[in-house]
């Protein structure tokens, strides 16, 4: 079921992150990197876990933004593979980003936001350009060097990621703002406010070791080599995806 949603005037309004993560670990990470990395706490940035409870109705101008997660879902699975929960989630979040697209609210799609907000703008979304897990080196495009979100970085970037499936390409009124050796589309910005990463501005190296040993069984890469995984996570300095969060809260908060 699609999820409803309402729009009024609300004076004070805190950012949302959806998560799809339904390991406890991997998920409160998740949720303790965006808050830190993003300056806000848990009164500034609310969490609905969609593996744990529907989505339920979403009055948009009661929030400053909304921050999706990754995890394991990807659009792109065959549909007798997905659960029901999978179903339900990619249901949910088609009505939101309709919305979402609609209006040109704020949202900030971390990985898994590339396939969901690919799909509802009618990018090929696909298996054509997966990345290992670990730091990608990123280069912004002439659109991302002007892009607001981008502006504290620069032009070429080492980021933590790790996917399955990928924009291809994307429709021709869409700003691709960064793409690395493998993976054509590392982000796009549709509109002015509505942007996806494939890498994951959330995760430093603690955060992907922990990513690694939470889901070292989920086919993204052979179990038995997380520890060289890790360890070649820890030799790269992956320092400035991290703004991308912070940049958007200051862009976006409208203060109580």
């Amino acid at each position: 079921m699609a999820a409803a949603v309402t729009l009024y005037a609300v004076a004070d309004a805190p950012f949302l992150l959806l998560s799809i993560r339904g390991e406890d670990e991997a998920a409160d990470d998740e949720y303790r990197a965006m808050m830190r990395f993003a300056g806000l706490d848990e009164d500034g940035l609310r969490r609905i876990r969609l593996t744990h409870r529907p989505l339920g109705e979403v009055e948009l101008s009661q929030w400053s933004g909304i921050i999706l997660g990754g995890g394991p879902f990807n659009v792109s699975d065959e549909p007798e593979t997905k659960s029901p929960t999978q179903q339900r989630v990619e249901a949910e979040l088609a009505g939101l980003l309709a919305a979402v697209i609609a209006r040109d609210f704020p949202f900030l799609g971390c990985c898994y936001g590339v396939g969901t907000l690919g799909s509802a703008i009618g990018a090929v979304v696909d298996r054509a350009h997966p990345e290992p897990v670990g730091a990608v080196t990123v280069e912004l495009t002439p659109a991302g060097r002007r892009d607001p979100l981008f502006a504290a970085l620069p032009d070429v970037f080492d980021a933590f990621g790790g996917h399955k499936e990928a924009a291809s390409s994307l429709p021709p009124n869409v700003d691709s703002l960064a793409s690395s050796a493998d993976c054509p589309v590392q982000a796009f910005r549709v509109g002015a406010n509505v942007c996806a990463t494939q890498f994951h501005p959330e995760l430093d190296v603690d955060g992907v070791c922990t990513r690694i040993d939470v889901y070292k069984d989920h086919g993204y890469f052979a179990p038995e080599t997380a520890d060289s995984l890790k360890e070649a996570a820890r030799q790269r300095i992956v320092e400035y995806p991290m703004a991308i969060l912070g940049t958007f809260a200051q862009r976006y908060s409208r203060l109580r």
